[in-house]
């Protein structure tokens, strides 16, 4: 009997209490929960770099709106000019008359598409826009 009592003797003696339980938290819903999203997240802040990177892109984007402007009002502006069309006159002899760097055919084809026309038929009076070359 004596081993047994050395044995206990030998361990200490421990009072420790049990691990405390967590606390329950309250999780918000609903509106709250957006508000409170909201409010965790710290304001988005920009570094010299990213305003660097920031106003590097909207250079950017200004000047491919400037040069697709200007391209745009280069085009509207490019000298084509309206005829109309008189008693007896045809569609490839006006091809031939205001296209003559294009052959009949080619400028017949470029006055449907200047003007929308699915046909050749042409009447009197009618306004063509000739589309310069």
């Amino acid at each position: 009997m004596s081993a047994i009592v050395l044995e206990a003797v030998r361990q200490p003696q421990t009072t420790e209490q049990p691990a405390a339980r967590p606390h329950l938290v309250l999780v918000p819903t609903g509106r709250e929960a957006v508000r409170a999203a909201r409010a965790a997240q710290p304001p988005l802040r920009l570094t010299r770099f990213g305003r660097l990177v920031v106003a590097l892109l909207v250079a950017a984007l200004v000047s491919l709106l400037a040069v697709g402007l200007a391209g745009q009002l280069a085009s509207a502006s490019s000298g084509s000019h309206t005829v109309t069309v008189g008693s007896g006159q045809t569609l490839s002899g006006i091809a031939a008359r205001e296209l003559p760097q294009l052959s009949v055919a080619d400028g017949v084809v470029e006055l449907q598409v200047a003007n929308s026309l699915s046909t050749t038929e042409i009447h009197v009076g009618q306004q063509l826009v000739v589309p310069s070359r």
